[in-house]
Protein backbone atom coordinates (compact mmCIF):
# COMPACT_ATOMS: atom_id res chain seq x y z
CA UNK A 1 0.00 0.00 0.00
CA UNK A 2 1.47 3.45 -1.32
CA UNK A 3 0.37 6.26 0.97
CA UNK A 4 1.72 9.82 0.83
CA UNK A 5 3.31 11.63 3.84
CA UNK A 6 3.45 15.64 3.83
CA UNK A 7 5.49 18.31 6.10
CA UNK A 8 5.14 21.95 5.71
CA UNK A 9 8.17 24.46 6.02
CA UNK A 10 8.53 28.50 5.23
CA UNK A 11 11.18 31.01 4.97
CA UNK A 12 11.94 34.42 3.70
CA UNK A 13 13.99 35.55 0.81
CA UNK A 14 14.83 38.20 -1.19
CA UNK A 15 15.47 37.80 -5.25
CA UNK A 16 15.38 39.48 -8.24
CA UNK A 17 14.04 38.07 -11.84
CA UNK A 18 16.21 39.22 -14.40
CA UNK A 19 18.86 37.86 -17.14
CA UNK A 20 22.59 39.84 -16.59
CA UNK A 21 22.29 39.58 -20.70
CA UNK A 22 19.23 41.84 -21.08
CA UNK A 23 18.71 45.44 -20.89
CA UNK A 24 17.16 46.91 -17.90
CA UNK A 25 14.61 48.19 -20.13
CA UNK A 26 13.80 44.42 -21.26
CA UNK A 27 14.02 42.68 -18.07
CA UNK A 28 11.08 45.20 -16.68
CA UNK A 29 9.06 44.16 -20.38
CA UNK A 30 9.54 40.32 -19.64
CA UNK A 31 9.74 40.08 -15.41
CA UNK A 32 7.99 43.39 -14.55
CA UNK A 33 8.66 45.01 -11.07
CA UNK A 34 9.97 41.74 -9.99
CA UNK A 35 12.92 43.05 -11.80
CA UNK A 36 13.39 45.54 -9.28
CA UNK A 37 17.68 45.84 -9.04
CA UNK A 38 17.61 46.06 -5.33
CA UNK A 39 15.33 42.94 -5.24
CA UNK A 40 12.22 42.17 -3.71
CA UNK A 41 11.27 39.62 -1.17
CA UNK A 42 8.75 36.71 -0.75
CA UNK A 43 7.37 34.74 2.39
CA UNK A 44 7.74 31.59 0.66
CA UNK A 45 5.41 28.14 1.66
CA UNK A 46 6.66 25.00 0.86
CA UNK A 47 5.18 21.83 1.02
CA UNK A 48 6.92 18.49 0.73
CA UNK A 49 4.96 15.01 -0.12
CA UNK A 50 7.16 12.08 0.14
CA UNK A 51 5.06 8.98 -1.23
CA UNK A 52 6.58 4.98 -0.68
CA UNK A 53 5.13 1.94 0.85
CA UNK A 54 4.62 1.68 4.61
CA UNK A 55 7.17 -0.05 6.29
CA UNK A 56 5.70 -3.19 7.94
CA UNK A 57 8.57 -2.94 10.77
CA UNK A 58 7.72 1.17 11.67
CA UNK A 59 4.60 1.76 10.09
CA UNK A 60 6.04 4.74 8.54
CA UNK A 61 6.21 5.76 4.77
CA UNK A 62 9.54 8.19 6.09
CA UNK A 63 10.25 9.45 9.76
CA UNK A 64 8.19 12.63 9.91
CA UNK A 65 11.08 14.01 12.32
CA UNK A 66 14.13 12.77 10.25
CA UNK A 67 11.85 14.88 7.30
CA UNK A 68 11.59 17.78 9.19
CA UNK A 69 15.24 17.81 10.00
CA UNK A 70 15.93 17.43 6.35
CA UNK A 71 13.70 20.17 5.23
CA UNK A 72 15.50 22.20 8.02
CA UNK A 73 19.11 21.88 7.07
CA UNK A 74 18.62 21.43 2.88
CA UNK A 75 16.26 24.32 2.45
CA UNK A 76 15.41 26.91 5.74
CA UNK A 77 19.29 27.32 6.80
CA UNK A 78 20.63 27.95 3.34
CA UNK A 79 17.34 30.04 2.23
CA UNK A 80 15.80 31.74 4.74
CA UNK A 81 16.27 35.34 5.09
CA UNK A 82 18.90 35.00 2.03
CA UNK A 83 19.29 37.28 -1.39
CA UNK A 84 18.84 33.94 -3.89
CA UNK A 85 20.87 36.05 -6.49
CA UNK A 86 23.81 36.70 -4.14
CA UNK A 87 23.91 34.52 -1.37
CA UNK A 88 23.01 30.76 -2.80
CA UNK A 89 25.57 29.07 -5.38
CA UNK A 90 22.91 27.67 -7.00
CA UNK A 91 21.55 30.78 -8.48
CA UNK A 92 25.30 32.37 -9.30
CA UNK A 93 24.08 31.66 -13.35
CA UNK A 94 20.07 30.88 -12.55
CA UNK A 95 17.47 33.08 -12.19
CA UNK A 96 15.70 32.18 -9.01
CA UNK A 97 12.20 31.91 -10.29
CA UNK A 98 9.25 29.82 -8.55
CA UNK A 99 9.86 27.12 -10.87
CA UNK A 100 13.53 26.87 -10.54
CA UNK A 101 13.77 27.82 -6.77
CA UNK A 102 11.24 24.62 -6.49
CA UNK A 103 13.54 22.49 -9.13
CA UNK A 104 16.57 23.29 -6.72
CA UNK A 105 14.78 22.41 -3.71
CA UNK A 106 13.84 19.04 -4.89
CA UNK A 107 17.52 18.21 -6.04
CA UNK A 108 18.50 18.56 -2.85
CA UNK A 109 15.86 16.97 -0.96
CA UNK A 110 15.98 13.94 -3.52
CA UNK A 111 19.93 13.37 -2.94
CA UNK A 112 18.84 12.34 0.92
CA UNK A 113 16.17 10.54 0.38
CA UNK A 114 15.82 6.39 -0.34
CA UNK A 115 15.40 5.83 -4.09
CA UNK A 116 11.79 4.35 -3.33
CA UNK A 117 10.18 7.12 -2.16
CA UNK A 118 8.62 9.21 -4.76
CA UNK A 119 9.38 12.73 -4.00
CA UNK A 120 6.99 15.92 -4.70
CA UNK A 121 7.40 19.92 -3.54
CA UNK A 122 4.92 22.55 -4.25
CA UNK A 123 6.76 26.15 -3.56
CA UNK A 124 4.35 29.43 -2.56
CA UNK A 125 5.56 32.46 -3.45
CA UNK A 126 2.43 34.28 -2.49
CA UNK A 127 -0.96 32.79 -1.06
CA UNK A 128 -2.49 32.79 -5.01
CA UNK A 129 0.90 32.14 -7.17
CA UNK A 130 2.45 28.60 -6.61
CA UNK A 131 4.41 25.93 -8.42
CA UNK A 132 4.71 22.08 -8.19
CA UNK A 133 7.60 20.07 -9.27
CA UNK A 134 8.47 16.14 -9.33
CA UNK A 135 10.63 15.26 -11.11
CA UNK A 136 11.35 14.70 -14.59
Amino acid sequence: MRLTVHRKAHFNAAHRLYRKDWSDEKNFEVFGKCSNPHYHGHNYELEVAVTGEIDPETGFVMDLKRLKTLIYEEVEVPFDHKNLNEELPEFKDLNPTAENIAVVIWNKIRKKLRKNLALKVKLYETPRNFVTYKGN
